[in-house]
């Protein structure tokens, strides 16, 4: 895995106060039912048991397991004035299976059951 920091996000981390013992964390907010949504934020807090520590460029950065599992293999963090920190992109899926039965006509009109088909979709 592969994180990045633009220069902007770099010197704006290099130059906060952060409270003792907090660090940056990349985390995941997740949100949907059927389909999902997750975004990714920069949280500052303490190191919690089982956290990936990733160094870049001097500055540690913690991710917990279940965000590690989302977040792309190359990953960039950038940061402006007006919305604070970006992390990577976006993660949508409109996953979501359903079961069907499938009817087709017979010659007189009559409806006829076939088996069961499994209809999925994921982007």
């Amino acid at each position: 895995m592969v994180i990045t920091l633009t220069n902007v996000a770099l010197n704006k981390l290099k130059t906060m106060r952060l409270e003792k013992g907090k660090l940056p964390r990349i985390d995941a907010d997740v949100a949907g039912g059927c389909g999902m949504s997750i975004k990714f934020t920069l949280v500052f807090d303490e190191p919690r048991r089982g956290d990936t520590l990733i160094e870049c460029n001097g500055i540690q950065i913690q991710m917990d397991h279940f965000t590690k599992r989302y977040v792309d293999e190359t990953t960039i963090i950038d940061y402006t004035d007006e919305y604070g920190f970006f992390v990577g992109e976006t993660f949508t899926s409109s996953a979501c299976a359903v079961e069907v039965e499938k009817m087709s006509n017979t010659s007189n009109g009559e409806l006829l059951r076939d088996s069961k088909s499994e209809i999925g979709r994921d982007i």
